[in-house]
């Protein structure tokens, strides 16, 4: 698997979004619930490292309907932490440490 050596070069990733089952049952282990469900609404347990979330398809606008927590918590958690890296990389360009090629 590829995975390793990619996210071993990237010492910068801040947050890594488990999306889907499969992701969660494999960087979670043991850690992930037996529904997608709880895990995604246990994602503060796994703060800051990685934020469980739902496969974004179509087919799943039936469980965001039926999980209007989802928006209000995980969704507004990943907003935060979107903010939070723009800042730091607006940051990082006006102090000179980043530079664009």
């Amino acid at each position: 698997m590829w995975h390793p050596e990619i996210l071993g070069e990237r010492k910068d990733v801040r947050l890594t979004l488990l999306i889907g089952q499969y992701s969660q049952r494999r960087y979670l282990g043991d850690k992930a619930k037996s529904a997608l469900s709880e895990t995604v609404k246990d994602f503060r347990d796994h703060l800051p490292e990685f934020l469980p979330m739902p496969h974004p398809s179509p087919r799943n606008r039936l469980w965001l309907r039926r999980n209007p927590w989802f928006e209000e918590e995980v969704v507004r958690e990943l907003r935060a932490h979107v903010r939070e890296g723009v800042r730091l990389s607006r940051s990082l360009i006006r102090g000179g440490e980043l530079f664009l090629r």
